[in-house]
Order: C-alpha cells, then sequence, then structure tokens
C-alpha cells in the first residue's frame, strides 16, 4: 500500500486509525493479512503487506538477507559539500525521559546507507537513500550525522512540520518479482519542485 505520511502501522495505546484497521477488508481467510515490515508513523510511502501466509515469510526472508531493495527520496536542509557517497555509521537508541532516538555509537548495530543528490534549490536538497541495512530510524539518523537533517524531522534537527521522506521504492527478487513505487506526497510537492522535480 502507499502509506500516508501520519498513519501509523500498529494501533496505538491513544486509539487513533492505523494500517492494522483495513486488515479485515483485506483478509482473504481466516488468518492475515501481515505486516511484511514497518515504516515509521511519519514516513509515507511503499509498505508491504502480505495477504498469505507463505508470501508473509518469502517477503521476511528478503528482509532479512538484505535482498530487498528499498529506495527513499527525502528533502534535508541545507547542501552537501558532495554529491554523492555512504554514511556507514553504528546506531544505537538513546532514551531521554520519555522520548527516544538512534544515535551513533560504535558499540551500536551496524548501518549502511548510500545516498546521492538528485537537486538542488532554495537551500534544500533532494536526496535518494538507498539503505543496505534496516535500522529503526536509520535514514532519519543518518542524514543527520551528514550535518542534513530531514525537513520536518524535529527528533534530529530538521524543525517542525510534516517529515519529508518517502520510501519511494521497494524491489522484492520474489516469484513474480514484486516491484512497487509510491507517488511524491503533497507535503513534499513544494519542495520537491524548488529542488529541481520537473514532474510535480
Amino acid at each position: 500500500m502507499n502509506k500516508p505520511a501520519g498513519l501509523p502501522v500498529h494501533a496505538g495505546r491513544a486509539g487513533g486509525p492505523s494500517v492494522e484497521d483495513f486488515f479485515p477488508q483485506w483478509r482473504l481467510g481466516r488468518d492475515g493479512p501481515w505486516l511484511a515490515h514497518r515504516l515509521d508513523q511519519d514516513t509515507a510511502g511503499c509498505l508491504v503487506i502480505a495477504l498469505k501466509k507463505s508470501a508473509l515469510l518469502a517477503a521476511q526472508a528478503c528482509f532479512a538477507d538484505g535482498r530487498a531493495q528499498k529506495t527513499y527520496w527525502a528533502v534535508v536542509r541545507g547542501v552537501p559539500k558532495a554529491l554523492e557517497g555512504a554514511v556507514d555509521l553504528p546506531l544505537a537508541k538513546v532514551t531521554q525521559g520519555r522520548s527516544w532516538k538512534m544515535a551513533p555509537d560504535g558499540a551500536g548495530q551496524p548501518a549502511l546507507t548510500l545516498w546521492r543528490v538528485m537537486g538542488q534549490g532554495a537551500g534544500m536538497s533532494w536526496i535518494e537513500f538507498s539503505p543496505k541495512t534496516g535500522r529503526t530510524h536509520q535514514i532519519r539518523a543518518h542524514a543527520a550525522a551528514l550535518g542534513h537533517p530531514i525537513m520536518g524531522d524535529a527528533v534530529y534537527g530538521g524543525g517542525a512540520g510534516m517529515l519529508h521522506l518517502l520510501a519511494r521504492r521497494i524491489v522484492l527478487p520474489l516469484e513474480p518479482e514484486l516491484t512497487a513505487q509510491a507517488p511524491v506526497p503533497a507535503h513534499m510537492a513544494a519542495a520537491m519542485r524548488a529542488c529541481g522535480h520537473a514532474a510535480l
């Protein structure tokens, strides 16, 4: 599905809608559907949901062994000095009171993200991120580590507003291959145009 920004995948303690609310409509048998992976509540875009248990196990295996190809688009603050690169920076969860975030930590879990600049303008950059590991908040934390936090990411220094992060494309090497691509959400359109996205 193309998950809207702001919609959590799981029902929360405070109530409100979630992706799981739609599961009864999509159910094919007595069980399922199942989430094959997760997206942050504030991240928009491609979310894989399995309707059969066999499909769930196959998709989960792709994610577990690194065969899933994930592409994210983000609008970040500032302009990187290079046009592409890699962030190879282990991450660990840091808790402060009731809040938490992921922070660079040599003793944390390995995390690798490839990135390249797609466009620039108005003091912002449109960057394509390709995570090679699947850590919580990986792209958000690695963008901040580059010195260019994602717009709207108050946790990592990107300021207020909606998070400008899109799970743009996902490819799972199944039989047949699963490929999905999400459109740019409305809240990112103006910033993407400012960075040179000609189709918006």
